[in-house]
């Protein structure tokens, strides 16, 4: 029984998220529904915006969301890693930051091919690069928030 709760503890936030991010990549959250809130939004602040603005802003939301869900999606599969090996909260496991990495680029790589199943979608290498690299600034902000915990005397120079 300990055993599943340690799991469950360590891998469900994982197992939601990586649903969450399923759901994102049906007709949902295509780039037709996405623009039907984005553009009236944006001409609420500047009626005069020009339909190239809106697209481009469309764009940039929708990157940014890549980015974003998959920076959030390796560090959680790296604290579910660092949670089942036992590592110190504290502690910095490059290892489980590589796995974690490489668990989210496979993932970046089957999303964009599930997309290319729904016909509003498009699977993209260009987007699984873009979620890959989401991936990595996920690390990297870890990395960066671990060592910020460290004792001055231990942290890496700026």
């Amino acid at each position: 029984m300990v055993v599943r709760s340690k799991f469950l503890r360590a891998w469900l936030p994982v197992l939601l998220w990586m649903a969450l991010i399923f759901g994102a990549s049906t007709d949902l959250l295509s780039g037709s529904r996405t623009s039907r809130f984005i553009g009236p939004f944006l001409r609420w602040f500047d009626p005069e915006i020009s339909e190239t603005s809106i697209r481009q802003f469309q764009l940039m939301v929708r990157k940014g969301a890549h980015v974003a869900e998959y920076a959030i999606l390796s560090v959680l599969v790296c604290r579910a890693l660092r949670l089942n090996r036992g590592v110190p909260a504290g502690n910095w496991c490059r290892r489980s930051a590589a796995i974690a990495f490489l668990i989210a680029a496979g993932y970046a790589v089957t999303d964009e091919w599930h997309q290319s199943f729904v016909p509003s979608r498009d699977g993209s290498p260009h987007d699984a690069i873009i979620d890959m690299c989401g991936a990595a600034l996920g690390l990297a902000l870890l990395w960066r928030w671990h060592f910020l915990q460290q004792p001055r005397g231990l942290r890496p120079p700026a």
